[in-house]
């Protein structure tokens, strides 16, 4: 009987072997997800068409119009733009900053403003109405005393720093601003 029982079940465990062989699995299976990095940036353009040189007559107005740029495709960012006047500028001459700008708290002479990313290219006055004015007090004698070491001057820098991951002007001025 054993051995009757012993048969009967090694043919079972056969019969089951190659019948479990002959199933198929329900399987399936995903094609691929490839992720492509594309590099972002901030790109940006300080142009002006009025010249670099300009006669002072007291009283007048100079046409100057110093334009900053942020170029299309780039991403948001913190705009900055750094004005520098000669230690006689007041003596000479007055101008006030664009619209739009913000005086960057500790820091002479320094402006920003925050831009949104944009595929267009979006300009940017630095000046107020682009114009310098000429103080009405100025003597021939104060210009007459002027050299070439002296004469009074206005410079123009821009920055500009994404603002992803930097959450104010101050911590982005640090980045750009070294």
């Amino acid at each position: 009987m054993k051995k009757k029982l012993t048969t009967v079940l090694a043919i079972v465990l056969v019969v089951a072997l190659s019948v479990a062989g002959t199933y198929a699995y329900l399987t399936d299976k995903t094609g691929p997800v490839v992720n492509t990095f594309t590099v972002g940036n901030v790109n940006i353009d300080l142009t002006e068409n009025t010249g670099e040189f300009y006669k002072m007559v007291p009283g007048t107005t100079i046409k100057k119009d110093p334009m900053v740029t942020v170029e299309a495709d780039s991403e948001a960012c913190w705009l900055f733009v750094k004005v520098e006047k000669s230690a006689n500028f007041a003596d000479f001459l007055t101008c006030n900053m664009a619209e739009g700008w913000t005086a960057l708290p500790n820091v002479d002479g320094v402006f920003y403003r925050q831009v949104a990313a944009s595929g267009t290219a979006q300009n940017f006055d630095v000046l107020a109405d682009n114009r310098v004015i000429v103080k009405s007090d100025v003597t021939k004698a104060m210009m007459d005393g002027l050299t070439d070491a002296t004469r009074p001057t206005l410079t123009f820098t821009a920055y500009a720093c994404q603002t992803a991951g930097i959450d104010t002007a101050v911590k982005a001025w640090a980045e750009v601003g070294k």
